[in-house]
């Protein structure tokens, strides 16, 4: 098959959910034997680079702010689609879906499907006008496509019925990751190895990161750091606030986004790992942090529930007392937050293994491209010339 995706900033994953999911699931789908085009933006993925691990790279401008970077390079890459030749055009996120009709109208061999990452709806980032927009694309991404991909069963049934419309579940992954020593974080932040909370995510509002440094303020004696890794968003006003809470203690560091070695060491060695997210589709991050063996902090929105199950411990979102009376607790139970992180470890490599995805991602292809050929082989019958 040929495979083109379209919405996403490009790979490979520098920051991003989505980018992550890309990688992963591109890659693999080339290693099954299929041609896979990626587009990238210009800003993201360099120009120079026009094939990763077997992936095509298309690269194409954007107008690289805040309201149009996505949408303006959506619109190019979906015209550009109608040029090439193609089996499938899998549009990623409700923004950029919200132009998936292009190629459905007039690309009408090609069969197009669209994934629901989250509720970007439900984002503090965006204003009135863009949430608009966004409910329209949220509308277009379950309504048109010859198919929709929810990445948690919580997506799947909020916005199924919302929209009156069947999304089919399949999850984000993760690939089996490998604990490495403490070498350049300790360098660079004088990290040693369990002795620090980590909070992997996008310094933007919806994430919640201003209820953990609260928390963490609160508690009487900490005997961890508390390492937040992430960059801004178009959302330097918020990661100010951040730093305001902070204040001067010492044992607050803020890493910039990390990649490669420096965030699998830092999620190797960390003690344990929060996610205070007010809202969220489901989870790259914190799936990583289960596939490193650590136990888990959340808040008690749906998919980081269905994430955890019963393996890993919540508080009620928003709630910072009880975040705090949480981060107690486990800072106190060293052998509780063990045993909970090699569960969560276990669960993470059954329940959301890449591999297994991109099997059922290639099924679900097939599947709405041999429906497609089987209503082509089926034609009316012309009475009048019988």
């Amino acid at each position: 098959m040929k495979i083109y995706f379209i919405g996403q900033k490009g790979i490979p994953g520098i920051y991003g959910g989505v980018e992550r999911h890309v990688e992963e699931l591109a890659t693999r789908l080339v290693r099954e034997g299929n041609e896979v085009f990626v587009y990238c933006r210009n800003h993201y993925t360099p120009k120079t680079l026009q094939e990763y691990k077997g992936v095509k790279l298309i690269h194409l401008p954007s107008i690289k702010t805040k309201h149009l970077d996505a949408i303006t390079h959506t619109f190019l890459a979906s015209l550009d689609i109608l040029r090439r030749n193609v089996d499938i055009i899998h549009y990623q996120a409700i923004g950029p879906s919200s132009l998936l009709w292009i190629p459905k109208l007039l690309k009408r061999h090609a069969k197009v499907f669209s994934t629901f990452h989250c509720d970007d709806r439900q984002h503090q980032k965006w204003g009135f006008g863009a949430r608009k927009y966004l409910g329209l694309g949220a509308y277009v991404s379950a309504k048109w496509p010859d198919c929709t991909i929810g990445v948690s069963r919580s997506l799947c049934n909020i916005h199924g019925h919302e929209f009156k419309s069947e999304l089919e579940y399949i999850p984000n992954g993760v690939p089996v990751s490998q604990k490495i020593a403490a070498k350049t974080i300790t360098e660079n932040w004088g990290l040693i190895g369990n002795d620090y909370i980590l909070a992997v995510s996008r310094l933007v509002k919806h994430k919640g990161l201003h209820h953990l440094i609260e928390a963490y303020n609160a508690l009487d004696n900490v005997n961890k750091k508390l390492v937040i890794v992430g960059d801004t968003s178009y959302t330097d006003g918020y990661f100010k606030y951040l730093k305001d809470l902070a204040g001067n203690n010492p044992n607050i560091i803020f890493t910039g986004n990390q990649t490669g070695q420096e965030l699998a060491e830092l999620y190797s060695n960390a003690y344990l790992f929060v996610q205070p997210s007010e809202a969220e589709g489901f989870s790259i991050a914190l799936l990583e942090a289960m596939s490193y063996g650590k136990a888990v902090l959340c808040s008690d929105i749906a998919p980081n529930k269905e994430a955890v199950a019963n393996l890993g411990f919540t508080f009620k979102n928003t709630d910072t007392a009880g975040l705090s009376k949480g981060l107690a607790y486990l800072l106190a139970r060293p052998e509780v937050v063990e045993s909970a992180g090699q569960k969560l470890q276990n669960r993470v490599y059954t329940e959301y293994n890449w591999d297994h995805i991109t099997k059922k991602t290639i099924e679900l292809y097939q599947s709405v491209l041999g429906r497609a050929e089987a209503k082509e082989l089926v034609k009316p019958i012309n009475v009048e010339s019988a």
